[in-house]
């Protein structure tokens, strides 16, 4: 399957953000059991971060990323990229 990666940055508040991190953690559980491949994490720097998964096409990837808890409450900005692992 391939792997795609939502790089996205926070547009809200750092209190307004943190109260969304739970259900995007247990989002991301979700998709790990339902065989994505999930990861998630974010910058050292803080202010945005990235979500690598697994999915069938672009348009799977779309609509996985629209229901990530983050997307769903206006907290980030993002973009969706088609990652092409080259070795594993």
């Amino acid at each position: 399957m391939p792997w795609f990666v939502k790089i996205e940055q926070g547009i809200v508040e750092k209190p307004v953000f943190d109260q969304f991190v739970p259900a995007h953690r247990a989002y991301v559980r979700e998709l790990i059991s339902k065989g994505h491949r999930a990861k998630t994490g974010y910058w050292a720097r803080r202010g945005g971060g990235m979500l690598l998964f697994e999915a069938g096409s672009m348009d799977e990837a779309k609509a996985i990323v629209a229901e990530d808890p983050l997307v769903k409450n206006g907290c980030v900005i993002y973009e969706i990229y088609h990652w092409c692992v080259v070795e594993e």
